[in-house]
């Protein structure tokens, strides 16, 4: 079943607050001859600010990246350290919006920039938003989406280069960016 501009709902105008037990921050890259790793990070906030008009709304969010998991805490340990993520020295990323696109009835592009190890770059997140409606909570609105990008971890100063003999990569360059958001009307 497809949706269409009439089934989803554009949220009221307002600030929003991420929903940390209903959004996840995840990624993806690939292992050696491409097996998909998936993590995720734990700890984030962030805030929506919908405007009257949708264009004009804005998007701010900040994580945490010791908080990153995948499920194997040697591979963890060793993604906080300067190889990756280089958590002492860079303790969150950033992410900060700069525009956003109505491209069909329920996709949208938002672009913003991304800080990761201390490096901004823009990036463009390909959006598709599910609709506002009523909250848990009595007289509250909530909104949600789910949100993905693409980006080259070299760009950002992330150069681990494991080789393995033979020239087998351990790590791929591209890491996907995958959000499922839901945000509460403040």
């Amino acid at each position: 079943m497809s949706t269409t501009e009439s089934a989803v709902k554009l949220p009221s105008p307002g600030t929003y607050a991420l929903d940390k037990a209903h959004t996840e921050v995840g990624f993806v890259a690939r292992h050696l001859i491409g097996t998909k790793v998936r993590g995720r990070f734990t700890d984030f906030d962030g805030t929506i600010t919908v405007a009257e008009r949708p264009e004009d709304s804005k998007v701010e969010a900040v994580v945490q990246a010791a908080s990153i998991v995948t499920g194997v805490d040697m591979r963890d340990d060793h993604l906080r350290t300067n190889d990756f993520l280089d958590v002492p020295n860079h303790p969150t990323l950033t992410f900060t919006s700069t525009g956003l696109t109505k491209v069909g009835d329920t996709e949208w592009q938002l672009a913003g920039d991304l800080t990761l190890r201390g490096v901004t770059k823009p990036v463009v997140f390909d959006l598709e938003l599910h609709g506002a409606g009523p909250g848990m909570q009595p007289g509250s609105e909530v909104v949600a989406f789910s949100a993905s990008t693409e980006i080259d971890r070299r760009d950002f100063g992330v150069s681990f280069s494991g080789v393995l003999e033979g020239g087998a990569i351990v790590v791929g360059n591209k890491v996907r960016i995958e959000l499922e958001v839901e945000a509460g009307r403040q």
